[in-house]
């Protein structure tokens, strides 16, 4: 998949190849454009290619075919250090013999700023980073969180356009990597920061990017903004990969405009969206997300599909119930409703009927 539309283009990837052995492909055929100021995140499994991306975009890693540019200028034979680039790792990388405020004076010494100007920078960054007190300090001294503001604060403070993260909230636990979530996006935003993100956490994707690249086997799956992946994803690999997803399978009977009819394997017939299946006769995969499945028959809408289901687990999780259901022979179908007073409770056992409208419901590839 490409975007090629990279006429205005900040940060460009023009068929772009990475082959580590001569022989296999670990990133195929890039292309890939980002206006200036965008929050991109390359989300992906372990050996999806997103992660060398980002090296090849830092200049660590080298393409073994294309170009990418940056402000409409080819960067491949420019060295890391040349690049003007940020960078954010999940170790921090903070020199431990430094404290805080020497380190983040580095990149600017290195650059060969004056001294009062290097002060100055230094103790704007850290007090973007809400660390203004801590400039004294050395790196062993400060929480895993506090180290990883000072990372974000030490690639922010030469002024870079572009700021790269690699898994940077890996090694924090939930709640400070939800709260630094919102200070990382509400930061670049505010300075209006170019940013690649790289994780392969589709919840910190989800929230924090304006377009999410969703990465497979060296290729970009899907890129879009996280509300259209969530909502329309466009094969099967990205309905699983983003979010929750419930999936049956069966055979494409008849395709008519907006609509197809698919056989299910246990006989049931329904009625989809026909997203990436062109034939009848073809295998395909039906992907209905687990909060716009109705266990209400009350509120079912009309021209909504109903099927027949067997409670299989009823699990109370706080804001919602979670429901796991045998439909059409998955024994993995799950329904999430939320907590309300009037809420039935669901003993696993019972048989009820569960709906869903056809445009909630797509007809994706086999594979």
């Amino acid at each position: 998949m490409a975007d090629g539309s990279n006429g205005d283009a900040f940060v460009a990837f023009e068929r772009v190849q990475k082959s580590y052995d001569g022989e296999t492909l670990v990133v195929k055929d890039l292309n890939l454009s980002m206006p200036k100021g965008e929050f991109l995140t390359m989300l992906g499994p372990s050996g999806s290619g997103k992660t060398t991306c980002l090296m090849m975009l830092a200049g660590f890693e080298t393409a073994t075919h294309g170009e990418i540019k940056l402000d409409g200028v080819s960067i491949n034979n420019i060295p890391p250090h040349k690049r003007g680039i940020g960078m954010v790792f999940q170790n921090y990388a903070l020199f431990p013999h430094m404290t805080v405020a020497e380190n983040l004076a580095f990149p600017l010494e290195v650059r060969k700023l004056g001294k009062s100007e290097r002060e100055a920078k230094v103790k704007r960054a850290l007090d973007m980073v809400q660390m203004g007190a801590f400039g004294g300090r050395r790196p062993a001294q400060l929480s895993g969180g506090q180290q990883q503001r000072i990372a974000l604060a030490r690639a922010l403070v030469f002024e870079p356009e572009l700021v790269l993260m690699d898994e940077p909230l890996g090694a924090l636990d939930k709640q400070l990597r939800e709260h630094m979530q919102f200070e990382i996006t509400n930061l670049a935003h505010s300075l209006g920061i170019t940013t690649v993100y790289v994780t392969h956490d589709q919840t910190e994707a989800l929230t924090m990017s304006d377009r999410v690249a969703v990465f497979n086997d060296g290729r970009i799956q899907q890129l879009d903004p996280p509300d259209v992946l969530y909502e329309e994803p466009k094969n099967s690999f990205v309905a699983q990969f983003i979010g929750e997803n419930n999936t049956l399978e069966g055979v494409v009977q008849e395709i008519r405009g907006d609509t197809c009819v698919v056989k299910l394997d246990d006989g049931e017939v329904i009625d989809a969206t026909p997203v990436n299946v062109t034939q009848v006769g073809e295998r395909t995969k039906v992907s209905i997300r687990p909060e716009r499945v109705e266990i209400d028959r009350s509120r079912l809408q009309p021209g909504a599909h109903t099927l027949k289901a067997e409670v299989l687990e009823f699990i109370y999780m706080g804001d919602i119930f979670r429901t796991r259901l045998r439909v059409a022979g998955n024994n993995d179908f799950v329904i999430k409703t939320r907590n309300a007073p009037d809420q039935v409770k669901l003993s696993p056992g019972t048989m009820i009927d569960i709906g869903w409208l056809p445009r909630d419901c797509r007809a994706l590839d086999a594979t």
